[in-house]
Order: structure tokens, then sequence, then C-alpha cells
């Protein structure tokens, strides 16, 4: 029971977290990219930054 209790506990806790994360490519995002370094950066993190926070696009 105590096992359940704590994947449980942990599965909610990740969800939060997600939640709290900015959407792909909006504003906050686009400025938390800017504010972490660059050898951080993810493949796809990068690709994106190129597509949504330096390539201005009309939609």
């Amino acid at each position: 029971m105590l096992e359940r209790t704590v994947f449980t506990t942990a599965a909610m806790c990740a969800v939060l977290l997600a939640a709290c994360a900015p959407e792909v490519g909006s504003e906050r995002w686009c400025d938390a990219m800017r504010d972490k370094p660059r050898g951080d950066w993810t493949a796809n993190e990068a690709l994106d930054f190129a597509r949504h926070c330096l390539i201005e696009t009309e939609e």
C-alpha cells in the first residue's frame, strides 16, 4: 500500500511540474531559452528556438 501511495504522489508531482513549463514557442519559453546556457540546449530545443524565436512567420 505504501508503494502505491508513493507512486501516486510522484506521478501527481510530475504532472503538476509539467503543467508549469511554458509552451514551446511561446514568448515565455523563448525568454527562458535565451537565459539558458547554449551548451545545455538539446538539438530539438535549438531547432524549436530557431523556428519560433528567430524566424518571423505569419500565421
